[in-house]
């Protein structure tokens, strides 16, 4: 049976854990180092976020496996949205329990938070394409929609 929690502050060591293992799965897929996760300190910062109510993470477990995966939210404002809304930052499963409804536990837990702080829509970036073609076919299964351009970014 998986369980489902909100982690708090004491929990992010296994959480920087994961997001660790899930920027290296999508470098090593690339072939690009396109983050640089040790080059400052997550763990701290992660705490800060959970404390700070900056961003949410919900957590999965079962039984005695440890974090089977989570989901990290954070709340945001565009005037298009016509509203508040979500942002999904990192969702990882990890590989060995993926394919068991984890995930899309996980975004149910989504969207129920979501749906209580009235946020009206939640977006998510897929990680490049075409090596993550089945993130992008689980979203769309879970209701998600395209919504055309590509995630850009500059370093500041």
């Amino acid at each position: 049976m998986i369980t489902i929690h909100q982690a708090k502050a004491e929990e992010a060591p296994k959480v920087t854990v994961m997001v660790g293992e899930l920027l290296n799965e999508i470098m090593e897929a690339v072939g690009v180092q396109a983050f640089n996760f040790s080059g400052y300190n997550p763990l701290a910062r992660l705490t800060d976020y959970i404390r700070q109510e900056k961003y949410f993470v919900f957590v999965a477990h079962s039984g005695s496996a440890g974090p089977l995966g989570f989901i990290a939210l954070s709340e945001s404002y565009a005037l298009y949205t016509e509203g508040v809304f979500g942002i999904i930052p990192e969702f990882y499963v990890r590989p060995a329990f993926r394919s068991r409804t984890v995930g899309a536990q996980l975004l149910a837990q989504a969207i129920a938070f979501g749906t209580s702080r009235h946020w009206t829509r939640l977006e998510v970036t897929t990680p490049p394409l075409p090596q993550f073609e089945k993130s992008l076919a689980f979203y769309e299964r879970e209701g998600f929609a395209v919504s055309g351009g590509r995630k850009l970014r500059m370093m500041l």
